[in-house]
Parts: structure tokens; C-alpha cells; sequence
């Protein structure tokens, strides 16, 4: 099935015509106070909390943190914080982004955000990811030579305990289960779950043969290169005779009143962080033309609401997506930018984004 779906060829999406969805997330990212010294874990961790609040009362649909367990990135425990924030907003859906499922265990994983669940009062959300960032699997004793097969046995059984029924499932790197009842239940219907996918056809079919949501994660080039990967996913849950479920995009920027003002408050962090990273991955250093070049070209929605609304409604119109999360943030960014980047998409580009697209419907 997986060979015969991935040979498909894309149908061009044009027009856009679902419900939008506007939501932010974040890494967890090291900020800076206002004087450019950087903030404390604790002081990190407990700003994230601000943020999400900040994000419900401005009208944003969704608020995400995923997984890292780095120093400039040190949320190794997002439902922790996701909980924090449930008992602080009353709309806004709550979620990872992503939970790396290959180095954690599908049962507590179940347990903590069907937990989530029932403190949001139905809020709670899962995007599953295998993790671009590795450093999860020596941290728990997994070995990166099993890390497919990791992710493959795991989201199966994550599937399953989705049902609420007892589960019996065996595999060969977790110890088998038998007629397990996993607690708590969530009393509404199934956890909505995503796969985020960077770029791999299987991750795509997987998506759609287990019923799940597909989020895709554009970090750079241009957002149509993954028109691709939406159409396959559609046309696998019509092979598949799956119900459909929407796609999301997940994609870097910052916000700010001018164009100028977003891009000086965000490339000098953009060229450390990089680099940083770069070195750690075997990239070469960025430069500053590049990521001029990734927001006029590619996927870093960065500048003001009146040219970052657009480039989602672009975005969002070219993927026939329905749902647009921002990642914001980066290790050294103020803390009064980050606010005012919030403030922003939720007051002037969400507004303008659903307004230009109900022009198209």
C-alpha cells in the first residue's frame, strides 16, 4: 500500500474553502529580558505560561510546545506547563509540538495528556514526531539505530490506546500488553492526534492509516515544495477509506509593527542560533542574505501583520491546509517582542487572514 500510494502524482490545490485554524507554538526557547540578558530556566518556563495566556486572550485558536531537553531549550516536560496553562485560559486548545513518541512510552504519553484532557476540560491535543533532534534517545537508553522502527511500534500502539478499550499489543522493543484498561478516559471521544512530518512520504501514509492528523513541519523553501505530501495524504485516507482529517502547517516567524523592526529584532539571534545548531549538525554558518531570502521566498513569516497575513493566506490557499501554527521564538529574543509578536497575530494577522480568505470562499 505504502509503495502504490507514494508513486501518486500531486493534484494542484487552489482554492481554499475549510475553517481556518491560527495557532502559535513554541520550543521553549531561552529568552532575553528587555536588557538582552538571557532569563533563567525557571523564568523561561514560567514566562511560557504568559505567553499561552496572552494567546487566549487574544483570540488564537491553539497554543503548542514541544520537546527539548537542551540548554537554550530546556521544556523536557511541555505537559507540565501545558497544564499550568489550562488552568489559566478557558478557550484556547493546548497541545505538543512535537512529542518526540520514539524515546518516550505511548502509555504515560496516553496518561499525560488524557490527564490534560480532563483539566482543559477537552482542550488537549498530540502532535507525535520522531524527533529531528536526537537528543532524547541517549537521555532514555534508546538506541538511534532503532530509530524508525522506535517510532513505527510505538505510534501503533498509541493508536490503539486511543480507543479507550482494553488493549492487547505486542512488539519487539516495548513489553507486550494484555487486555490493558489505560486510565484516565477522556469521556469525549479520542485525544485529536497529529503527525508532524518534515519530509517523508511514509510518515505521510502513516498519518492516514491510522486515522490521524497531518502537520507539516515547513522550516525552509518555499511552502508549495510540500504540496506533495498534502495531496498524497488525501488521496491515502480515500484509498484507505479513512474519514478526512485536516493538515496543518507548522512554520518559523516573528511579528512586529514594521517589516524592518521584525527583521532587526530577529537575525541576530537567527545567525546565533543557527550557527550554533550548524555546528552541532554539520551545517555551514548562516548569513543574513539567507534568511532575507527564506522571508521573501521560503517559510519564515517574519515582518509586519500586513505582509505576514498574506504569506499564510498563500501559504494556506497553495496546501489547501486548514490550519496555520507560527513558530515563535528564538534563544536571545526580548521578552517585549515575543508579547508584542503574540499580540499581533492574534489581534491584526489572525483578523486579516480570515478576512482574506472569506473573500475567496
Amino acid at each position: 500500500m505504502v509503495a502504490a500510494l507514494t508513486g501518486l502524482q500531486p493534484s494542484c490545490v487552489s482554492k481554499y474553502s475549510n475553517p481556518v485554524t491560527l495557532g502559535l507554538d513554541t520550543f521553549g526557547d531561552v529568552l532575553s529580558d528587555n536588557a538582552g540578558k538571557p532569563v533563567s530556566h525557571p523564568e523561561t518556563i514560567r514566562g511560557l505560561v504568559e505567553h499561552a495566556v496572552l494567546a487566549d486572550q487574544v483570540g488564537l485558536d491553539f497554543f503548542g510546545i514541544g520537546e527539548h531537553h537542551t540548554f537554550d531549550m530546556p521544556l523536557s516536560a511541555p505537559d507540565l506547563v501545558l497544564a499550568a496553562i489550562a488552568a489559566r485560559t478557558s478557550r484556547i486548545r493546548l497541545g505538543s509540538a512535537v512529542t518526540v513518541l520514539s524515546s518516550d512510552d505511548p502509555v504515560r504519553v496516553f496518561q499525560r495528556y488524557s490527564t490534560l484532557h480532563s483539566l482543559s476540560n477537552g482542550r488537549a491535543e498530540v502532535i507525535l514526531g520522531r524527533g529531528s533532534s536526537t537528543e532524547s534517545f541517549p537521555l532514555f537508553g534508546f538506541d538511534l539505530a532503532d530509530y524508525e522502527e522506535l517510532f513505527e511500534e510505538k505510534v501503533d500502539l498509541f493508536a490503539r490506546l486511543l480507543t479507550e478499550e482494553p488493549v492487547t499489543w505486542s512488539g519487539r522493543l516495548r513489553a507486550p500488553l494484555v487486555n490493558a484498561d489505560v486510565v484516565p478516559h477522556t469521556a469525549g471521544g479520542p485525544i485529536p492526534t497529529w503527525i508532524g512530518v518534515g519530509g517523508s512520504p511514509k510518515s505521510v501514509i502513516r498519518a492516514a492509516t491510522y486515522g490521524m492528523s497531518l502537520m507539516l513541519a515547513i522550516i525552509g523553501g518555499p511552502a508549495e515544495r510540500f504540496a506533495p505530501f498534502a495531496d498524497l495524504f488525501r488521496e491515502a485516507q480515500r484509498r484507505l477509506e479513512q474519514p478526512a482529517k485536516p493538515i496543518g502547517v507548522h512554520s518559523p516567524g516573528h511579528i512586529a509593527d514594521t517589516d524592518q523592526e521584525a527583521y532587526e529584532q530577529l537575525v541576530p539571534h537567527y545567525l546565533e542560533v543557527l550557527t550554533r545548531i550548524g555546528r552541532q549538525r554539520g551545517w555551514r554558518p548562516p548569513t543574513a542574505d539567507q534568511l532575507r531570502h527564506e522571508i521573501e521566498h521560503g517559510s519564515w513569516y517574519v515582518g509586519s501583520p500586513e505582509t505576514v497575513a498574506p504569506k499564510i493566506v498563500k501559504a494556506l490557499r497553495t496546501l489547501g491546509t486548514e490550519r496555520f501554527d507560527l513558530k515563535y521564538g528564538l534563544a536571545g529574543v526580548p521578552h517585549d517582542a515575543v508579547m508584542r509578536n503574540i499580540e499581533l497575530y492574534g489581534t491584526k494577522v489572525a483578523p486579516l487572514v480570515r478576512e482574506m480568505l472569506a473573500d475567496e470562499s
